[in-house]
């Protein structure tokens, strides 16, 4: 896939976060889940129960001189679907370390709001950040990786996933995806940045606090976001 496509096709991107998130997110950057360990130094036993083994709740982390934090639950997946659909060898723990080392974000608003509007989600307040694509894309072309499937979910049928599941923007197959009949919803489903993006707020263009199927207010507001940039 070439890059110019990728923005073209996908000119915005959507993250969502725990309610009350933003200043958070503006001080440390949206991080994965490994950067937060090591931010919030977190070691050994604990450590390794956030990082490499299903986390079944929200995991809320503290520290002196640091904002609250929370690590999302991973309620959409289970270990007996994961070991049935993994390839390559691979254990559930293996492909939990593959998630936690990275940040994740939408290109649709629709999986915005379908997740929203999940069971685990479902009557709890938010925060979604709108981005513009060129600038992240820009500034972490060579750390981006792309996803033809929600990597997050055993949901229902889960698709195969391994080793190649996520391709360098180059390697996407785009092209044969789409002469396949992916539409734009299915073709690329997540965008990733390798140990998260600490200066995020730089691509941010609008924050917003949803719930369930209603946007319930705006958060904060880029001088060059437009009134389309909502989730």
């Amino acid at each position: 896939m070439k890059v110019d496509t990728l923005v073209e096709k996908y000119p915005r991107l959507y993250h969502m976060a725990h309610e009350g998130a933003w200043p958070a997110i503006v001080e440390h950057g949206l991080l994965s889940v490994e950067a937060l360990l090591d931010l919030y130094g977190i070691e050994g036993e604990e450590r390794e129960a956030h990082f490499a083994r299903h986390r079944p709740e929200i995991v809320p982390l503290s520290a002196d001189g640091l904002p609250g934090a929370v690590l999302r639950d991973q309620k959409p997946m289970r270990d007996s679907a994961l070991e049935k659909c993994l390839e390559d060898g691979l254990q559930p723990s293996d492909w939990y370390r593959t998630l936690n080392s990275k940040s994740f974000f939408w290109l649709s608003r629709k999986r915005v709001w379908n997740l929203l509007d999940a069971r685990a989600y479902r009557g709890r307040k938010q925060t979604v950040l709108t981005l513009d694509t060129a600038k992240l894309v820009d500034a972490y072309r060579d750390r981006i990786l792309l996803s033809p499937m929600n990597s997050g979910s055993t949901i229902y049928a889960p698709l195969p996933r391994g080793k190649s599941t996520f391709r360098r923007i180059e390697d996407f197959p785009f092209e044969e995806r789409r002469k396949a009949g992916r539409g734009l919803y299915g073709n690329v489903v997540e965008l990733l940045v390798e140990s998260g993006v600490p200066d995020v707020s730089e691509y941010v263009l609008a924050v917003h606090e949803a719930e369930k199927d209603r946007l319930l207010g705006e958060v904060w507001r880029s001088v060059d976001a437009t009134d389309e940039d909502h989730p």
